[in-house]
């Protein structure tokens, strides 16, 4: 009986070297594990794909430790590998409340018009702010404070002298993730080389590895490039505090999928090709946008699935993706994808070999 078939039946008992252990795959405590501060990546490695690779191999539970340059060496001529070309926004707005002038902050999560005058976004102190309360940015704009939203979100207006897109260019600040210390290096390094188009407030960490002359190798190894665009929101970093994970709620979130890649992952699907993710939000929009055949739709939609063991991936072959928080989503897809044993066991060998963790950190290839 495979991982998958035991996680539908909610228990897997699994055996390692030294005890046996009953796993409830809906609870969140089975997604926890142990990390020392010293191994959380606060910048990227320099150059970015001289950073380390664990490359898993999911049909014989192989690891193997490489560098990330060396990813040539597991695609083959005619894999598609997808990226997701989303630009992080200097989204978070620091200012003062015009009542008290007590601190404010204002974290743009989603435009709710074309002008980006209106927002939905996440306001601090959440609670004491009021609809019709202003919080202060600079002597020329302010934000207002609207209706509430759900999932404690507020929509909000930017007002100003000058156009809603330079005040947030001008004023707004990279919103790192709470566990990198803000720095120069990460607030520069906080971006992929092929980002492209504006709207996420965190970027897809998984193409931190990636350089432009690496790029440059894999088109030239007849490795098919293709990109899709999946803005990220907050609940890539929104804890699960439900017990039973089936019971936590998905942040939605905005993607779009071109005609141009649709057909080439189309066209890879029915010629037998394998499909690669480059980091979750490319796997969540492509498993969002598949149909029963097992092929994607063009066009634009958004998203809150949320996968865990139990889920049956429908496009993905593949996937490139960092080491991920304890209880997070984000750890609980690539235990769907590659098997809730192998994934803990290529931690603990991680947490061994002293592998950088999070979003700066190094990369895992799961094929």
């Amino acid at each position: 009986m495979t991982i998958l078939e035991l996680s539908c039946e909610n228990f897997i008992e699994h055996t390692f070297k030294e005890w046996s252990i009953t796993i409830d795959l809906f609870d969140i405590s089975a997604y926890d594990y142990e990390l020392h501060e010293g191994f959380i990546a606060q910048h990227p490695v320099e150059p970015r794909d001289q950073s380390r690779l664990m490359v898993v191999e999911k049909s014989t539970g192989k690891l193997e430790h490489r560098r990330f340059y060396e990813i040539l060496d597991y695609l083959k001529r005619g894999d598609v590998l997808v990226l997701n070309d989303t630009k992080v926004i200097p989204a978070r707005l620091l200012g003062r409340k015009d009542r008290t002038g007590g601190k404010a902050e204002v974290l743009l999560v989603k435009p709710l018009d074309a002008g980006w005058e209106y927002w939905e976004a996440m306001v601090r102190p959440g609670r004491r702010l009021k609809t019709g309360d202003k919080i202060v940015i600079d002597s020329e704009s302010l934000v207002l404070v609207l209706d509430r939203l759900t999932q404690g979100m507020r929509k909000v207006q930017i007002i100003g002298r000058d156009l809603p897109h330079n005040i947030i260019k001008k004023k707004g600040q990279v919103p790192l993730p709470p566990y990198i210390n803000e720095n120069d290096v990460a607030l520069k390094s906080y971006q992929t080389v092929y980002a492209r188009i504006n709207g996420s407030i965190a970027a897809p960490t998984a193409g931190f590895h990636f350089t432009e002359e690496l790029l440059k190798r894999l088109a030239s190894a007849g490795i098919e490039l293709a990109y899709v665009t999946l803005h990220v929101g907050p609940g890539t970093f929104r804890p699960v505090k439900a017990k039973d994970i089936r019971k936590h709620d998905m942040h939605r979130e905005d993607y779009q999928l071109s005609p141009e890649t649709a057909e080439l992952i189309n066209r890879a699907k029915e010629e037998g090709r394998r499909v690669i993710a480059v980091g979750t939000t490319v796997v969540r929009c492509l498993e969002s946008s598949a149909t029963k055949k097992g092929l994607v739709t063009p066009g634009r939609g958004s998203t809150e699935l949320f996968i865990f063991p139990g889920y049956k991936f429908k496009i993905i072959d593949g996937m490139v993706t960092n080491f991920h928080l304890p209880k997070s989503t984000l750890l609980m897809l690539v235990s769907a994808f590659a098997g809730y044993e192998l994934i803990m066991r290529a931690y603990r060998e991680a947490i061994k070999e002293r592998y950088r963790f999070y979003s700066f950190g190094d990369a895992m290839l799961i094929i």
